[in-house]
């Protein structure tokens, strides 16, 4: 089985992946590319395949896209996924 990376409970906001949009949602460094946030919200997530990680291409924002971006967090093995809670 492999070892997952676990950084303390919570994404870090000062190392999010480069590519990610403005906005509340975001992944960090920590992503291991297991699939599950494109999975859960292909609309939100998307793959850097140079890095081999994903990141937010687009922020939710109607009341499912919130709730499906909320799952891909509470899913994320490494909890690479945050929401720092503002809008922009």
């Amino acid at each position: 089985m492999p070892i997952i990376p676990h950084h303390g409970g919570m994404a870090d906001k000062t190392d999010k992946h480069p590519q990610n949009v403005p906005g509340r949602f975001y992944n960090d460094s920590s992503c291991i590319d297991c699939d599950m946030c494109r999975e859960i919200a292909p609309e939100i997530f998307t793959r850097d395949d140079q890095e081999g990680t994903t990141y937010v291409f687009r922020q939710p924002t109607t009341p499912d896209e919130i709730s499906l971006a909320q799952e891909a967090l509470a899913s994320c093995p490494t909890e690479t996924i945050g929401n720092d809670g503002l809008d922009t």
